[in-house]
C-alpha cells in the first residue's frame, strides 16, 4: 500500500485544517482506498496542530468509517470510504469550522452544563464492560500525564467516553463538538492558566466519582458529581 504526501497548499492551520483536507481528499478520491496516511508527528508539524489535537482528528474519521488504524503498521483509508462522504464535504467542514470557532469557551461550557449531566441516566443504562474499561483507561492516562497538554487531552477523551457509553448518536456529536471548541486557542491559553496542581488533584478526584457512581448504575450521584465538576470547571476557567 502506498503512502499519501501532504504537499496540497492548506489556507489555515490546526486541527480543523486538517480534518477538513482529510475529509476533502479523500471525498475526492485522492487518498484511495488502502493509502496510508503520513505518521502522527508529521501531520502535527504539517498543520501546526499538537499530536493531541490530531489524535483527535483521526479518532473522529476512525468513528466515522472512514479511516483504519493498526499499532505497529499505521493509518489508512478505509475501503469504501468516498462513497460515505458528500461531494461537498469541503464546504460542509468550512462551515463547522466557522461556527466552532465562534463559540467561546463560556458559552461551551454553559452548554455543557445543561447537557452532560442528562447523560449519566443513558449511561447507567446501556453501559458495557467496554465502555468502563475506556473510562479506566482515560483516568490512569490522565493521573499519568507530564504535561497540561496531554491531561487535556485525557480528560477530553474521558468526557467523549462518557458520551460514546450512552450509546446514543445525539450525545455523541455534541461531545465531538466539545473536543473541537476545547482544540481552539483560547480553550488552551484559559486552561493552561487556570489548571493548578491543586485543581489538577481536584479534577482527578471528580473523575474517579463520577465513574465509581457509574459503574454502581447510581446515575443520580454520577449526574450530582458530574455537574459539580462543570461547574468547577467554569469558575476556574471563565469566572462564572
Amino acid at each position: 500500500m502506498s503512502e499519501v504526501e501532504v504537499t496540497s497548499p492548506v489556507r489555515a492551520v490546526g486541527a480543523k485544517a486538517l480534518a477538513a483536507y482529510l475529509i476533502e481528499e479523500i471525498a475526492s478520491g485522492r487518498m484511495g482506498d488502502g493509502i496510508k496516511l503520513p505518521a502522527e508527528r508529521h501531520l502535527s508539524e504539517q498543520f501546526g496542530a499538537s499530536r493531541g489535537a490530531v489524535r483527535r482528528v483521526l479518532q473522529n474519521l476512525k468513528d466515522r468509517g472512514l479511516i483504519t488504524q493498526s499499532v505497529g503498521s499505521g493509518t489508512y483509508v478505509r475501503p469504501g470510504a468516498a462513497r460515505s462522504l458528500p461531494a461537498s464535504s469541503q464546504m460542509q467542514a468550512e462551515e463547522q469550522e466557522l461556527s466552532v470557532q465562534q463559540t467561546s469557551p463560556a458559552e461551551l461550557m454553559e452548554a455543557r452544563l445543561l447537557i452532560e449531566p442528562l447523560m449519566p441516566k443513558l449511561i447507567a443504562w446501556k453501559a458495557t464492560t467496554a465502555d468502563f474499561d475506556k473510562m479506566a483507561e482515560c483516568i490512569e492516562r490522565s493521573e499519568a500525564a507530564q504535561s497540561i497538554e496531554e491531561f487535556e487531552h485525557w480528560d477530553g477523551e474521558l468526557h467523549r467516553a462518557f458520551a460514546i457509553a450512552t450509546h446514543n448518536s445525539f450525545f455523541m456529536k455534541i461531545l465531538d463538538l466539545t473536543n473541537r471548541v476545547r482544540e481552539q486557542g483560547e480553550w488552551g491559553r484559559l486552561k493552561s492558566m487556570s489548571l493548578t496542581a491543586e485543581r489538577r488533584r481536584e479534577y482527578e478526584a471528580q473523575h474517579r466519582a463520577i465513574v465509581a457512581a457509574l459503574r454502581d448504575r447510581d446515575a443520580d450521584a454520577a449526574s450530582h458529581v458530574l455537574a459539580e465538576h462543570l461547574r468547577q470547571v467554569q469558575r476556574n476557567l471563565v469566572g462564572a
